[in-house]
C-alpha cells in the first residue's frame, strides 16, 4: 500500500515508519504530554501504539498519522482521525492529537487538524466530525473550539477503559456538523 501523506503549510500527516519508535516514545514518555492522556508507555507500548495505527489505516483508509514538521522533517506527534471507539464517539470519525512539548504554542495542531477534518469531509460521508478529551484538558478543548467544533455537554461520559478511581476518568465531548464546516 503506497504511503498517505497530507500536507499543510508547516506540516505533513503521513504513514507510520518504523524509524518514527523513538521519536514517538519520547513524545509519549514525557510526563508533561500525558499529563491529560494517560501514563508516560513504554517503548514496547508505543510499539504496539503504532502497529495499532498502521492497522486502522490498513482497514479504515486513515488514522491518527505520524506528524512532521516540513521545514526540518523532524516527527513532532501525531494527529488524524480513527473509528471512536469509546461513548458517544464509537464508530464516528474521531479526531485527536498529540504533540512534543517542544511544539506547542506554535498553532501545529490546528493547522494540520484542520486540513485531518478537510480530507474527512472530501472523502467521507459522515455528517460530523468528533473530538473527546479529559474534562481537564484545556489545551486539547481549546483547539476543539478553534477548529468550530461544539462542546456536547448532554455526551459527557465516564471512558469506558478507565477505572473508576482514575483522575482521567470524565471525558467531554465535541462535534462539528458537516453543515457548520468551512474550509481551511
Amino acid at each position: 500500500m503506497a504511503e498517505f501523506q497530507l500536507a499543510t503549510e508547516r506540516l505533513i500527516m503521513r504513514s507510520w515508519r518504523d524509524d518514527d519508535l523513538a521519536p514517538f516514545h519520547a513524545i509519549n514518555s514525557d510526563p508533561e504530554v500525558m499529563a491529560t492522556l494517560g501514563p508516560v508507555m513504554s517503548r514496547d507500548e508505543v510499539a504496539a501504539l503504532i502497529a495499532r495505527m498502521r492497522a486502522h489505516q490498513a482497514e479504515h483508509g486513515h488514522c491518527f498519522w505520524a506528524l512532521v514538521r516540513q521545514d526540518d522533517q523532524q516527527l513532532i506527534g501525531w494527529c488524524g482521525l480513527i473509528r471512536g471507539t469509546a461513548g458517544p464517539v464509537a464508530g464516528k470519525g474521531e479526531f485527536g492529537w498529540r504533540l512534543a512539548r517542544a511544539a506547542w504554542g506554535h498553532g501545529y495542531v490546528t493547522e494540520a487538524a484542520r486540513a485531518a477534518i478537510n480530507w474527512f469531509f472530501d472523502n467521507f460521508a459522515d455528517d460530523a466530525a468528533w473530538a473527546i478529551t479529559h474534562v481537564g484538558n484545556r489545551r486539547s478543548r481549546a483547539v476543539m473550539e478553534r477548529l468550530g467544533m461544539n462542546y456536547r455537554s448532554d455526551l459527557d461520559f465516564d471512558h469506558p477503559r478507565l477505572a473508576a478511581d482514575d483522575s482521567l476518568l470524565r471525558h467531554v465531548t465535541y462535534a462539528l456538523p458537516r453543515s457548520q464546516w468551512g474550509a481551511p
